[in-house]
């Protein structure tokens, strides 16, 4: 599993450094690409704190224009499992942490019903930058983030995965589906199972939707319990 996701970061770490390098000979910004210099030489995959530096003052997508800070990540750096939402609102973006706001709080109590805190768990989406009146996150600003993304994963190394609404979901199943038909049933994304659910902002607006998430934030307990066993 942790193989399979170090492989990936290198073919991605090896297309994007061309990028990167690209358009820092243009000066279009300050980004350190020499962590690691040459992916092929290296063995040690980047930490969060390497992966942070590289982003950098972002301007990779037109979202930086209006943004106040880049929305990286928080949680436990050694997390079995992390959630992964779509994006920053108003009060995420102010704050520079994820899910900070009514939505936020919303899975503050989801993550507390299957007995876990937020200190236990690690919290990203697959854009760090808040989109213009909390729109839906367009193809290219999606495109732009998430080899950071994926750089997180792989630092985190998770045991399992849960994908807050449809944009992360289909950001990591690298589906069209909508998140009715993805969620109630695990999948699995490079080998990590995968469990997909509503975002908590949709249950704001759809209360009676609670359940539907409840019965498959059990279903994610169950699976993070079986995980964390200890084999015999």
């Amino acid at each position: 599993m942790i193989g399979s996701l170090e492989g990936e970061w290198l073919k991605i770490l090896d297309q994007f450094k061309g990028y990167l390098r690209w358009q820092q000979e243009q000066g279009l910004l300050g980004l350190d690409i020499s962590i690691p210099a040459d992916p092929q030489s290296s063995k040690k995959s980047p930490d969060l704190e390497e992966i942070r530096q590289w982003i950098g003052d972002c301007h990779r997508c037109k979202l930086w224009r209006e943004r106040e800070n880049i929305v990286f990540g928080s949680g436990n750096g050694k997390a079995d499992l992390v959630f992964v939402g779509e994006g920053p609102g108003a009060e995420e973006d102010e704050a520079g942490e994820p899910f900070v706001g009514r939505a936020g709080q919303l899975l503050t109590k989801i993550i507390e019903a299957i007995d876990l805190s937020r200190d236990q768990v690690y919290i990203c989406n697959i854009i760090k930058c808040r989109p213009p009146q909390n729109r839906n996150p367009q193809p290219d600003e999606i495109e732009a983030c998430e080899p950071f993304l994926l750089a997180q994963l792989n630092a985190l190394s998770p045991k399992l995965i849960c994908a807050l609404g449809t944009f992360a979901a289909r950001t990591l199943l690298k589906t069209k589906a909508p998140i009715s038909a993805l969620r109630g049933r695990l999948h699995a994304f490079q080998g990590i199972p995968l469990l997909a659910t509503f975002h908590p902002a949709y249950l704001l607006r759809n209360p009676l939707e609670k359940r539907k998430v409840w019965e498959d934030m059990k279903m994610l307990k169950q699976e993070y319990d079986r995980l964390r066993m200890p084999s015999s």
